[in-house]
């Protein structure tokens, strides 16, 4: 279907299999499709929605599959001494998956963790993945390739294109290098980090912070039926894609936040994928989301959810104590614990 459609001269339009049926349904009235394709897993919900659409509106195409981790086990147990690998057909050889299903496969169960027999490669994206996780799935024989992308790029806009002599560095080094986006798929024709409201590249210091910024044969021409926001999303040529990102000085783009969700505390902004790398660096942290909460003094101040693993407990204390410890910078340190 993925290329059929298109072939056909038709669109595609996944639906996120995480929607209820009332978004569904005004996703299928808003693209006025044609043809609403339903895998039988989801029939009961798409007949929901279908019910709530209103008279005489189209059908939608739809291409679901649910995570089922048991099922994913029993494929990759072939790449496992455990397994057999004599039906080369059977051994799994790539994946894709976003950083949260990763964190499933860390917590299976240690009988599935055993020494695989020939590498997974993983197609990663959503979030920047931490480096903590990057390196236990290594550990299990994964190798991970971090991508970056959204729908008005057609998917995966960004790889982290691995060089060689990076092999050579130490593991943690390794696993941060692979946390960034990277260079540009070969249908982009440019992609830059750029002041928003003067349009002036950014330094390629790793530090200094702009809006990523792509242009090319693969971002889209515009929003369906929505003008204004398709004067809003392009300038000069380029598609602002709302995510907040730094150039390195090897011209390796790093995501940093997405603009809406960047916290400004005191006047000074703070990256919320940066606190949420410094949690993961407590062991007993599994997942971790940081937003903004409103405070008296400072307007706003970062708010962290953590969801633990089964090692253990860990108290709240510990968890700050850790924070404190890996802060980059005094100013933090001290927001933090207000």
């Amino acid at each position: 279907m993925h290329f059929t459609v298109p072939i056909a001269g038709a669109v595609l339009n996944p639906i996120n299999t995480r929607l209820d049926a009332k978004n569904i349904a005004t996703i299928l009235r808003h693209s006025e499709a044609k043809i609403f394709f339903v895998d039988y897993e989801y029939i009961p919900i798409a007949s929901v929605a279908l019910r709530l659409l209103v008279a005489g509106s189209k059908d939608n195409s739809l291409d679901l599959q649910r995570e089922d981790l048991e099922d994913e086990w029993d494929a990759i147990s072939l790449n496992y001494t455990s397994g057999t690998t004599s039906d080369p057909k059977g051994v799994v050889t790539h994946m894709c998956c976003a950083p949260v299903v990763l964190n499933i496969h860390l917590e299976a169960q240690p009988l599935e963790h055993c020494k695989m027999t020939s590498k997974v490669n993983i197609l990663t994206s959503g979030v920047p993945p931490p480096v903590p996780l990057l390196e236990k799935m290594e550990d299990l024989g994964f190798d991970i390739m971090h991508t970056y992308g959204l729908t008005e790029a057609i998917g995966p806009a960004l790889v982290c294109e691995w060089q060689s002599e990076w092999n050579q560095l130490p593991r943690d080094q390794q696993a941060r290098l692979k946390a960034r986006q990277g260079v540009s798929i070969i249908t982009l024709a440019d992609i830059n980090v750029k002041n928003k409201k003067t349009m002036n590249s950014v330094p390629h210091d790793g530090k200094t912070m702009g809006e990523i910024v792509l242009r090319g044969s693969s971002i889209m021409k515009g929003y369906l039926k929505d003008k204004k926001a398709t004067v809003n999303t392009f300038q000069n040529g380029w598609l602002l894609t709302g995510d907040v990102g730094v150039i390195h000085p090897d011209r390796y783009v790093e995501i940093k936040d997405r603009s809406k969700d960047v916290i400004i505390s005191g006047g000074e902004n703070i990256s919320s994928v940066e606190l949420e790398l410094v949690l993961f660096k407590h062991p007993a942290i599994l997942e971790a989301a940081v937003v903004a909460m409103p405070h008296p003094r400072w307007g706003e101040r970062p708010c962290a959810f953590v969801v633990l693993n089964s090692t253990g407990d860990v108290t709240e204390t510990e968890i700050f104590a850790c924070c404190t410890k890996h802060m980059r910078s005094l100013w933090f340190r001290k927001r933090w614990s207000l």
